[in-house]
């Protein structure tokens, strides 16, 4: 009996190229000598791709080269430590390709820092199911207790009003607000932290905060002139203007939350913010920053107030310029490097601001070359 002979391309396939090839040659003549040069570089380049990656319909971009990371050192129990499930302290992260340096920093900042850095759990929230993100981490923290979940950007992406700064439309920086729906329902508490920080303290310090039944515990900014973080349309508004009647709203940045997901499922904030993300988008401009400002809606004065020693935030500049700013007097247990301007990249460029050095020393990147100014 013969075997059967094989086929390498189904009818499909050949049905295909031949549209392709008439289509081609009717457009190819109609450019310049060098346009066709180009074109058929480009196609000698194209034949040496596998046919698999012909696809009709929703193209799935690979994500571009991950950074190289060098590995962690083991970071183990002191004593006293409890290994059951009332110990463990929660944190949430998303993770961004862009970001990833910023994460690394922060996690090895934690776990240096931690008394009981074993207890750790990290949940973090990432656009893209990509086993090389899971890779390199893993590869960096070996003995890391984590798990990455999928955030579905399209859950968002209709919501997002355009902001000051491209950075902030991203869907990724929304994912907080979907947090609780996002990680298991038996985790009941998480501190949320952005990517741009180091810890310079016990964690559990922070994890500890008598939250008082509020939703969420944060430091506060009271002597923020509050109003700026709203349009004027907005303070116009005879029924917008009292949305803060009988509360004392202060900002606070939502990058360090003590948060208690389980009463922010039971009472549907996320629903609560939302709502505001439509009046943005649907109704009228009501403010210009991305995600913080439906945050400061809903929960600006009723929150439990934290040190702000657990923020020393605006470390990256302004929104607009990422001008080098100084730190605020007082004892510090984390660094914020929120606005613009990002240490790993102002370093790089060989232009870093003072603060960025307090950054370096929990840079795990391996091509990383830090120039200090005298």
């Amino acid at each position: 009996m013969k075997p059967p002979k094989r086929r390498f391309f189904s009818k499909t396939t050949l049905s295909f190229f031949f549209f392709f090839f008439i289509y081609d040659r009717m457009v190819f003549w109609s450019f310049t000598t060098t346009s066709k040069v180009v074109i058929i570089l480009l196609s000698l380049l194209s034949l040496l791709q596998p046919l698999t990656s012909i696809r009709l319909g929703l193209v799935r971009l690979p994500l571009p080269d991950l950074p190289s990371f060098r590995e962690a050192p083991a970071f183990r129990n002191g004593e006293g430590c409890g290994s059951s499930e009332a110990d463990r302290i929660n944190v949430a992260m998303t993770l961004d390709v862009n970001y990833l340096r910023g994460t690394m920093a922060a996690v090895l900042s934690m776990l240096q820092h931690s008394t009981c850095p074993e207890n750790l759990a990290f949940y973090f929230l990432s656009a893209h199911e990509s086993p090389e993100l899971f890779t390199s981490i893993k590869s960096t923290f070996p003995y890391l207790n984590m798990t990455i979940y999928r955030f579905e950007s399209n859950r968002v992406r209709g919501k997002i009003s355009k902001s000051i700064r491209q950075a902030l439309d991203q869907p990724l920086n929304y994912a907080r607000i979907y947090l609780a729906d996002t990680i298991p329902e038996n985790v009941k508490r998480v501190i949320y932290l952005d990517s741009d920080l180091v810890v310079v303290d016990d964690i559990a310090k922070l994890w500890g905060v008598d939250m008082e039944g509020k939703i969420v515990a944060a430091p506060e900014y009271c002597h923020a002139n509050f109003t700026l973080y709203f349009t004027d349309q907005f303070w116009r508004d005879p029924v917008l203007s009292k949305t803060f009647k009988g509360r004392n709203p202060c900002y606070f940045n939502t990058g360090v939350m003590v948060m208690d997901v389980e009463k922010w499922r039971k009472e549907k904030y996320t629903e609560k913010v939302e709502e505001w993300m439509a009046v943005q988008k649907q109704r009228k401009r009501i403010y210009h920053l991305g995600s913080l400002p439906p945050f400061l809606l809903v929960l600006a004065g009723n929150i439990k107030a934290v040190d702000h020693r657990w923020n020393q935030h605006g470390l990256g500049g302004d929104n607009l310029e990422g001008k080098c700013r100084s730190l605020h007097p007082g004892p510090i247990s984390l660094l914020h490097w929120s606005g613009k301007g990002k240490p790993w990249l102002r370093l790089d460029s060989r232009k870093p601001c003072i603060v960025d050095h307090l950054w370096a020393p929990y840079d795990l990147y391996r091509s990383s070359r830090h120039f200090f100014e005298e």
